[in-house]
């Protein structure tokens, strides 16, 4: 088995890295205030996958509506293949957390302890000295930090910051699980971005390896201009230039974190980071070339000088996408705050009673949808029929909670012309209804 191969890009300067600097800054800031943000008194955004609640920019999905979320996540599917068709793996070199947090902090913190990639190499091939250990240890106890902080900003998604938060202000005897998962997802923070780094894209991630499904010779993304750059060779001062405009001088390999060569074409490794696109800039300007030989640009634009965005492949997952959003808004739109059943007690016939009605029971199951406190009340539309609960049972419903129990349904008989009737029925809440629902009622 080969030792693995430890990668040293160069640190990144130029145009597009501080564009992308900035917009770490607010991806950043926006992940780490989300948290704390509230509709209503609850958070915006909650991915409670242990009790099955989620809140997505306020709508909340309990697990009666795990079909909405099925729905979410399969919209979710389509936008990724069709921004990934459109902009390659854009998503990647600057939204993704994973090169967020290890390009834009961890090796910020690297570059600012041990220095450029020269100087990690020749610090790691030396001894160990009292600067080595200051430096090493000041590195990996920051690294620690800041997976600790990454532990607790996943964990304040998972359960919220108020639970979370619980860790702090009580005891901690009274929370060890949750302490427990704080130091376990530390631990794997950790290890992430202090052993795995880029190995977690080029070959933990699924994504690189979809890329080539996903995306066609229209596609953008960070390429290299082989139609101007080869062939390539060294530059003579004072010789005139009859070849291709690449210096071969290897800086888009030297500042790449992944250590591929974009000029060998699109690669699965790549992230569309931008850096190679800067250190070739940067090269092209001091040698009096045009910039842009690294470039966003697509196979045909380079190949063709043809541009075209909108293809029939981008309408049909458009379309599909435009579907399943109008179909989502308008579940969500008509959904109710809550979803009763009420069904006939099994193996139970109708009782006829002495005041001239008839009885049916029935048993009730009425769940919460939202994650509110809701005291409902379940009404008989047909003001001839009546509702008697057996046990006075509290029908108060606890946020994404239920409340079980029995009913009669008496209704007279001058009301009940054949054996089977339908009967509706409906759950309010302070005058408004919630909900409707209807019943089979057996008589005669």
């Amino acid at each position: 088995m080969e030792a693995r191969e430890w990668i040293y890009p160069q640190k990144p300067t130029g145009k597009w890295h501080t564009r992308r600097t900035w917009f770490t800054i607010g991806i950043l800031v926006m992940l780490f205030a989300m948290p704390f943000v509230k509709i209503d008194g609850q958070p915006v955004l909650l991915l409670n996958v242990l009790e099955r609640k989620f809140i997505i920019f306020g709508i909340f999905i309990g697990p009666q509506d795990y079909w909405l979320f099925g729905l979410m996540m399969l919209s979710f599917m389509v936008f990724i293949v069709l921004f990934t068709t459109v902009f390659g793996r854009l998503w990647c070199g600057w939204a993704c957390p994973q090169t967020v947090f290890m390009e834009m902090v961890f090796r910020k913190i690297e570059y600012a302890i041990e220095g450029d990639a020269t100087k990690q190499k020749l610090l790691n091939k030396a001894p160990w000295t009292s600067d080595k250990i200051i430096k090493k240890g000041t590195k990996y106890f920051l690294f620690l930090v800041v997976s600790f902080l990454i532990a607790n900003l996943l964990l304040s998604y998972v359960l919220g910051v108020d639970e979370l938060s619980k860790v702090i202000s009580e005891p901690l005897e009274d929370h060890l699980t949750l302490f427990a998962g704080i130091v376990a997802f530390t631990a794997v923070f950790y290890f992430n971005f202090a052993w795995l780094r880029e190995q977690a894209c080029t070959v933990v991630c699924p994504y690189g390896r979809l890329q080539s499904v996903f995306i066609d010779r229209n596609t953008i993304a960070v390429a290299y201009d082989h139609e101007r750059g080869e062939q390539r060779g060294k530059l003579h001062k004072n010789q005139e230039r009859t070849i291709g405009d690449c210096i071969d001088c290897h800086q888009c390999v030297a500042v790449c974190p992944t250590g591929i060569d974009i000029r060998n074409g699109l690669q699965m490794e790549c992230v569309n980071c931008t850096a190679c696109i800067d250190a070739c800039d940067s090269i092209m300007d001091k040698v009096g070339f045009e910039k842009g030989l690294i470039r966003y640009t697509s196979e045909n634009a380079i190949e063709n000088k043809t541009r075209k965005l909108i293809t029939p492949r981008v309408i049909g997952y458009a379309a599909i996408l435009l579907v399943l959003w109008s179909g989502l808004g308008f579940m969500v739109a008509s959904r109710s705050d809550t979803q009763t059943s009420l069904l006939r007690a099994p193996g139970t016939q109708y009782i006829e009673n002495q005041d001239g009605t008839i009885s049916n029971l029935y048993t009730f199951k009425i769940f919460n949808k939202t994650n509110k406190l809701i005291k409902p009340t379940i009404k008989l539309k047909d003001p001839a029929g009546k509702l008697i609960f057996a046990g006075n049972p509290d029908l108060t419903l606890q946020p994404a909670g239920m409340s079980e129990g029995t009913v009669f349904i008496n209704m007279p008989k001058s009301a009940i012309t054949q054996r089977k009737t339908k009967l509706s029925l409906a759950v309010y809440q302070n005058g408004k209804q919630l909900e409707g629902f209807e019943t089979m009622f057996l008589g005669r």
